[in-house]
């Protein structure tokens, strides 16, 4: 009896290895011969075999598809980090550009606080020796220079007497004297360019000296237990 194939299917490698191994195991007998009954089991096999293959083809197709989607969700990330990418390079060369144009204002910034600061330096050395004299007692023998001393710049320098004793002017100008850092970190900066001459000359009596434009009230009492005389520019 030849068997029909239904209408619009096709055996395939693995259903067709399937039918081989039934029939195989149907005549292994010598007497076994194949009945009626055989070719509908086999025929109900087939049928269970090609409905697993077309679930199966389903599936390979179900999860084709979603690879499919997922390649293109993957690509879209691809292109979404791309873009992200250049923009990040974009931004960055901005902020480079930024911060290009930040140090060169901040430049411009220092170098105009130290002009002014050299004006004020200048402007006190004119009128420093007068105000010295008259309210701290303190007589300059000889110019207010800037010096190198042990490795640090001071603004304002000379040698003077007080009460019969030489001793030594060590100043600092600072435009404004109003902020709590700033301001402790002047009198450090000054102690420490008062040990620099104490290190080139030896034990000697330093006046120390600060000259601005503005200092706070809370600043000048803290200079006074200090030991810092602090002039401020209206006072010439």
């Amino acid at each position: 009896m030849q068997m029909t194939r239904p209408k619009g299917f096709a055996i395939t490698p693995t259903i067709k290895k399937e039918i081989v191994r039934i029939i195989d195991e149907r005549i292994k007998d010598k007497d076994a011969h194949v009945t009626k009954e055989d070719f509908s089991e086999l025929k109900g096999i087939v049928k269970e075999l090609a409905a697993a293959q077309k679930r199966t083809e389903l599936r390979v197709e179900e999860l084709a598809e979603a690879q499919k989607r997922t390649e293109i969700k993957v690509e879209a990330l691809v292109e979404a980090h791309r873009e992200l990418a250049e923009a990040q390079k974009r931004t960055e060369i901005s902020m480079q550009g930024l911060a290009e144009k930040q140090n060169k204002t901040q430049q411009d910034l220092d170098g105009l606080s130290k002009s002014m600061a050299y004006a004020l330096e200048n402007e006190a050395f004119r009128y420093l020796p007068k105000l010295l004299a008259e309210k701290h007692g303190i007589n300059v023998k000889e110019r207010f220079i800037r010096a190198h001393i042990g490795g640090k710049e001071i603004n304002v320098f000379c040698q003077a007497r007080r009460n019969g004793s030489d001793l030594f002017i060590v100043g600092e100008a600072k435009l404004r004297l109003d902020d709590k850092r700033v301001k402790q970190e002047v009198l450090e900066d000054l102690e420490e360019k008062v040990e620099a001459v104490v290190s080139e000359y030896g034990e000697v009596e330093i006046a120390r000296i600060l000259i601005t434009k503005f200092a706070t009230k809370g600043f000048l009492e803290q200079a006074k237990e200090q030991g810092v005389i602090v002039v401020q520019s209206f006072e010439w």
